[in-house]
């Protein structure tokens, strides 16, 4: 899609949305008829930048004729938000908006499952976008059957595998699209030196410590694993590394590193140190974000400009008889809540004109303001629509800040001069057929928020020494059973209980 200039289409544009409903405010009635003259926004959102936008940068000026109101952006560092924001719970000091983007934060959590914020969902269908929002995404944003606050929209799913296909080129092998064509094509990269050095310094997977939660998560979910949880065929909440199918990819995965057929070495590779070590050329299989392709790709080239590196992306691996099937890495593509506090919004007519600007941000214009700029100001485009900054300085101080805030990244995407970055896009876009969401996600335990993370990290330690053959798999099941009367059973009873209730 071809963009225009934002600054007069947005302009004219709100020019018409003014006219037919008097975006101030002045017109959006609740069910008693009352009317709302609300015509300014208090934003409290997240800054993920070193500094503020510019005031006189243009961007919140532009949103503002595009939404015919006001707006007052809050912006708190995003290293600091949970303090932020449980300070303005606590003394309810809340703004009309607030962004809630750490989703496991159990005070905001707690905050809306006691009625803090308004609950949206018997509004949104009466908004062009927001009525458009996923089905899947609505039930990640959940908290027990209420949805508190407009969830923010990422794509639900973004993962896949990275294959060098330079390599397979030069083996004569195809793209892998099962486990057992992938299992041949570490081999193949592990032992018949795929990069034509005459040296054995090459392997298939390049794994790194967050393997457990990460990597190996994304592959046992191919194996028929849940993300996370899942729920089983009793009706209980339970964890996916208690199932049979997550045991089946741990063996799976044993047996490739037993081989020598990925980094034998992963469980200390932190994440800069996998991304050097496949620039380096080191391990030619990744499972990762779609759009590392090209982050892997631009840091072979400048470590060496003559790199003959190059990617295939595959969305679909599938494994024996299991369907297709691809678990989300961004929470059912929710990125937390727009949340509306019912201390700063006491009418139903008030949260209508709140609800009114987040659907507006959702369109086009708007989403290119605070993706790209201003045409001719912060970018420019060719003829064939591909979009080009024109200072990259510019765009980070007075555009970057804005980005985080989009209300959905899913709105269009934009076209650009790298390849990797566009069939990442398309890729992405087609997982959402296929995605596996955390159906515990949207419910409450309070043995979860208090226990888990100890939990977590006892199953993590043991995953990580049975993969290095410390330990065989009857130890990992034992840690697992130990865990069971330390707050696990309890965690499932309290998910199922609240999966029960939400569900009828």
């Amino acid at each position: 899609m071809r963009m225009t200039k934002a600054g007069p289409v947005v302009a004219a544009t709100a020019a018409i949305a003014l006219t037919l409903t008097a975006c101030g405010g002045g017109d959006e009635a609740d069910g008693s008829g009352e009317v709302s003259t609300k015509d300014s926004i208090t934003w409290m959102t997240m800054l993920h930048t070193a500094t503020t936008p510019e005031a006189d940068a243009g961007i919140e000026a532009e949103l503002e004729k595009y939404t015919g109101l006001g707006i007052e952006m809050q912006w708190v560092p995003d290293a600091s938000k949970d303090e932020k924001i449980n300070a303005a719970l606590a003394s309810d000091s809340l703004p009309d908006l607030v962004s809630l983007t750490n989703i496991t934060n159990t005070t905001v959590r707690q905050a809306m499952a006691s009625g803090q914020f308004w609950d949206v969902q018997p509004y949104l269908a009466d908004y062009p976008n927001l009525s458009k929002i996923p089905e899947a995404t609505l039930e990640s944003a959940k908290i027990d059957g209420g949805l508190y606050g407009v969830p923010y929209q990422k794509p639900v799913a973004r993962y896949g595998v990275l294959v060098r296909q330079d390599w397979l080129d030069n083996l004569g092998l195809e793209v892998p699209h099962t486990i057992e064509d992938l299992t041949e094509v570490a081999r193949a990269f592990s032992e018949d030196d795929p990069d034509g050095n005459g040296q054995d310094d090459t392997v298939g997977f390049y794994d790194r410590s967050e393997s457990f939660l990460v990597g190996f998560r994304s592959l046992a979910g191919y194996f028929g694993a849940g993300q996370h949880f899942e729920v089983n065929d009793d009706g209980e909440v339970v964890p996916s590394f208690t199932t049979e199918s997550f045991k089946e990819a741990m063996e799976w995965y044993r047996g490739i590193h037993e081989k020598g057929w990925m980094n034998e070495e992963f469980v200390t590779v932190q994440k800069q140190n996998q991304k050097d070590g496949i620039a380096q050329g080191k391990g030619g299989i990744v499972v990762s974000g779609l759009f590392e392709a090209k982050n892997f790709h631009e840091a072979a080239l400048a470590a060496d400009p003559a790199s003959p590196m190059a990617w295939a992306l595959i969305n679909d691996m599938t494994y024996d008889d299991v369907d297709r099937r691809i678990l989300t890495d961004t929470n059912g593509g929710m990125g937390g809540w727009l949340a509306v506090p019912r201390s700063q919004i006491t009418t139903e007519a008030d949260l209508r004109v709140v609800l009114g600007f987040i659907d507006k941000l959702m369109d086009e214009e708007p989403f290119d303001l605070m993706t790209n700029g201003i045409e001719g100001v912060h970018y420019e485009l060719d003829a064939d629509g591909v979009v080009s900054m024109l200072d990259n300085s510019t765009w980070e101080q007075e555009v970057q800040p804005f980005g985080s805030s989009r209300p959905s990244e899913r709105v269009t995407v934009f076209k650009t001069s790298n390849e990797y970055t566009n069939l990442a896009n398309e890729l992405m876009a087609q997982n959402a057929d296929y995605v596996v969401v955390n159906p515990a996600q949207s419910l409450t335990s309070k043995t979860y928020d208090t226990q888990w993370s100890t939990i977590q990290q006892q199953v993590n330690d043991a995953y990580n020494q049975y993969m290095v053959g410390q330990i065989e798999m009857a130890d990992f099941e034992a840690v697992v059973e130990g865990l069971r009367g330390q707050g696990l059973d309890q965690v499932i009873a309290e998910f199922t209980e609240s999966y029960e209730k939400a569900n009828g």
